[in-house]
């Protein structure tokens, strides 16, 4: 497979510590907890949990995706629950890529008939949108690259379970 380096380590790294900032200030009177949509936010949160300055911070995770084998498959399928209430808290989705939206809307509208107070979003990468395909279900409250619409692995991204490890976003190419 043919890679080629679209974001750097260090690209990110600086990234993330401005959503970070970005974060605590807009959460600096309210308790918040972080929800890893895993498993291909689970790096990117790690980093941007440790970028939000709070002692009110709480993190719990939640398994739920639309996509199998490379590819959309239409349809969002929740593999876990949430071990904390959601309840009366302020609550931020962070995922790794947004595209159609509709993951993060389901969610989002799940968890406000849960009782969340506010239900935001954060991901690292939105893909731009493709005139040819219908419009996104949802927009990201923080994003932290836009990308063209590619497929591309790293940072948690991964092909086939594959490369989630790799500490810079790449773009798969053609051979």
């Amino acid at each position: 497979m043919k890679q080629r380096i679209l974001f750097t380590r260090k690209q990110i790294a600086e990234r993330v510590d401005q959503l970070g900032f970005s974060l605590t200030e807009f959460y600096k009177d309210q308790p918040l907890t972080v929800i890893p949509m895993m498993n291909g936010a689970m790096i990117f949160a790690a980093d941007l949990a440790r970028a939000i300055e709070k002692d009110d911070l709480f993190i719990d995770s939640l398994a739920a995706a639309s996509y199998e084998n490379d590819a959309s498959s239409g349809k969002l399928t929740q593999r876990s629950s949430l071990k904390l209430p959601v309840e009366g808290r302020h609550l931020l989705l962070v995922d790794d890529i947004l595209d159609t939206g509709r993951t993060l809307k389901e969610m989002t509208e799940y968890f406000y008939t849960k009782g969340a107070l506010s239900v935001r979003t954060c991901v690292l990468l939105t893909k731009e949108l493709d005139p040819s395909k219908p419009a996104r279900k949802l927009e990201a409250d923080w994003s932290g690259f836009t990308v063209p619409d590619l497929y591309v692995i790293g940072y948690g991204l991964d092909s086939y379970e594959k490369y989630r490890n790799l500490p810079d976003i790449r773009v798969v190419e053609e051979e």
